[in-house]
């Protein structure tokens, strides 16, 4: 898989859970986990490959160019320590300032996220906020070091829907303020439209199709891209209606199948699908997409 991000843009990482989404954005950051390892490749930041610098130097960028925001904020933050003892923690060990500055600085990055009593967050513990306050909380320490680039890993997906909506403008206010570049991860295809600028689409470790974001909605080259469309619940439904859900399983990770992976799930299947996995092609302006046939059908869901 390969993709890029210009500064003060938003990429969409989409896919359904095991696609490969969170492994990838920890390998931009060499937080995989043991056994695990970046075998080949390059990840490029401002010129610099981040697999060939040592650990001193990725942990330096982390928290200070690089931010990332994890899935759940309840495991992130630590429960013993106040939300103000971590961040006073965190930027001090990055910047030679004074707890008392410190604080400060903390009490300034909880206002920009929208939290209209720092002081008295500061003074709590993760288990006294909500879910969506605590994310705010992640969001805030991420941003602390106006970062070039952030992760934001499924940010909101353990949030209800009024949530995730302001949580996800706050982020979006944030970044365009710091012109921050941000990856956003999600299973969310929809919640991608509203809020990146180009998308990638990924499906068992690779990416099936990529572009600026309404013309892959608009016109998927891809048939899980269009699938994905189909499955997001839309307000033409009439009462009875279903979605149209995907059939089948992602493949095993361990046993990956010779021909395109999504063959044993796709409509419009051929032979070819099960011996040959295509290549990405460039199918239109900044777009490609891995796929045998010359156009996917058009799909009977308006993607509007």
């Amino acid at each position: 898989m390969s993709f890029e991000v210009d500064r003060g843009q938003t990429l969409g990482i989409v896919g359904e859970s095991g696609s490969g989404k969170s492994v990838s954005a920890s390998s931009i950051i060499q937080l995989i986990d043991a056994p695990g390892r970046v075998t080949n490749g390059e990840v490029l930041f401002e010129g610099r490959d981040l697999t060939r610098i040592g650990d001193n130097e990725v942990a330096q960028l982390r928290g200070t160019e690089i931010g990332m925001i994890f899935q759940n904020p309840a495991s992130s933050l630590n429960p013993v320590l106040s939300i103000g003892s971590q961040m006073v923690e965190m930027i001090r060990q990055h910047q030679k300032v004074s707890s008392a500055d410190a604080r400060d600085m903390a009490s300034r990055a909880l206002l920009d996220v929208g939290i209209g009593d720092p002081q008295g967050v500061l003074s709590q513990y993760p288990f006294q906020l909500s879910g969506g306050m605590n994310q705010r909380v992640m969001i805030a320490l991420a941003m602390l070091a106006q970062p070039d680039l952030l992760i934001a890993d499924e940010p909101t997906s353990a949030l209800d829907v009024t949530t995730q909506a302001e949580v996800l403008e706050q982020l979006r206010d944030v970044t365009r303020e710091h012109q921050t570049s941000l990856i956003l991860i999600t299973h969310d295809i929809a919640l991608v439209r509203e809020y990146a600028d180009t998308v990638v689409v990924l499906y068992a470790g690779q990416v099936c199709e990529s572009g600026p974001v309404e013309a892959v909605i608009q016109s998927p080259e891809h048939p899980y891209t269009q699938a994905l469309l189909e499955s997001v619940p839309r307000a033409d439904l009439k009462p009875g209606d279903r979605l149209l859900a995907i059939p089948g399983e992602l493949p095993d990770p361990t046993e990956a199948p010779v021909g395109c992976p999504f063959a044993a799930r796709c409509r419009y299947a051929m032979d070819v699908c099960s011996d040959i996995n295509p290549p990405l092609d460039v199918v239109g302006s900044d777009r490609v997409a891995a796929c045998h046939l010359d156009a996917v059908p058009t799909s009977k869901v308006d993607a509007s």
